[in-house]
């Protein structure tokens, strides 16, 4: 993969040593080891399709040979997908994107610079990450998901023994569907509160993992419709989210000067107390008056816990 991303940055061919200098595993390597191993990913990258190019970047020196993937060359056309393939490649896709690769990116690009390369970053679009995971115990998460094995977790501060059945990207998070040891039963858990590094506590394939309907458990995590609305009077310029979602309303009663008036939806009035307690002065309540007085409660805490 490094090789791949250097050879891919890269606007001109780059010479072996340059490769060496900054492609990580390879700068300690002796002559001899690096030929082998350079050799070796080279095959292995052709031997998956990647066009890796040979090359001159001096055509008075033609024997100065050098090496590069060409994006045109690198990049597939255009396929047709199936929903189901569509969502099966996305997910796999993500993968891709958790913080071990994104350092050895940005560590990749410092390197081609300091040794004389002038790097493309826009060229790694065909490896470019849309989500990153960066949760501690992603990767061991991940794998042991993939093959069946126990672990030990710490959610929110408590530890947790997890059967991993599945994971699933939903809405900027990453989540996982699993039995809970400690309450014996099915449970859904947001990666990114678990807190620390996950451990395994037995070996893979000592689990079965049971036949449930994943679309089913993966729809409680869509939020549901709204089918209430709130009437909110919002500052101009704040709230924005609350503005696109809701609409311009007269309204009867007193509206605060400074305010604009909204009707916003919200299917659950928790959510929406938390929602518009985040925004605090910029977005009062008019309407209606439990949702108002939930906002009002829930404020008077935080105040009173910061006094």
């Amino acid at each position: 993969m490094n090789l791949a991303i250097c050879l891919l940055m890269a606007r001109r061919f780059i010479e072996k040593t340059q490769i060496r200098q900054v492609v990580e595993g390879y700068h300690d390597l002796s002559d001899a080891a690096f030929e082998r191993t350079f050799e070796r990913d080279k095959d292995e990258l052709r031997s998956m399709g990647v066009p890796v190019e040979t090359g001159s970047n001096n055509p008075l020196f033609p024997d100065e040979v050098g090496y590069r993937i060409r994006r045109k060359d690198f990049e597939l056309p255009a396929i047709d997908f199936d929903s189901a393939e569509t969502a099966a490649l996305g997910l796999a896709a993500t993968v891709w994107e958790s913080a071990t690769q994104e350092e050895q990116t940005v560590s990749a690009l410092a390197k081609l610079r300091a040794a004389g390369v002038d790097p493309d970053p826009a060229r790694l679009s065909g490896l470019a990450p849309s989500i990153g995971a960066r949760e501690p115990a992603f990767a061991t998460i991940w794998a042991a998901t993939g093959d069946h094995t126990p672990i030990r977790v710490s959610y929110r501060g408590q530890p947790r023994q997890l059967e991993p059945w599945a994971m699933t990207y939903r809405r900027g998070a990453w989540y996982l569907l699993g039995r809970d040891r400690d309450r014996e039963a099915p449970r859904m858990f947001k990666v990114a509160r678990v807190d620390a590094p996950a451990q395994a506590i037995g070996k893979a394939g000592s689990y079965r993992v049971p036949d449930v309907d994943l679309d089913a458990a993966w729809r409680r995590l869509e939020p549901r419709q709204a089918d209430t609305e709130a009437i909110v009077a919002i500052r101009p310029g704040r709230a924005v989210e609350l503005v696109r979602r809701g609409r311009p309303v007269e309204h009867v009663g007193t509206v605060p000067a400074g305010y604009e008036v909204y009707a916003v939806g919200y299917a659950r009035a928790a959510d929406l107390v938390g929602e518009l307690c985040a925004h605090g002065a910029d977005a009062l309540v008019l309407s209606p008056l439990r949702i108002r007085q939930a906002v009002i409660t829930e404020l008077t805490a935080v105040a009173g816990s910061l006094a």
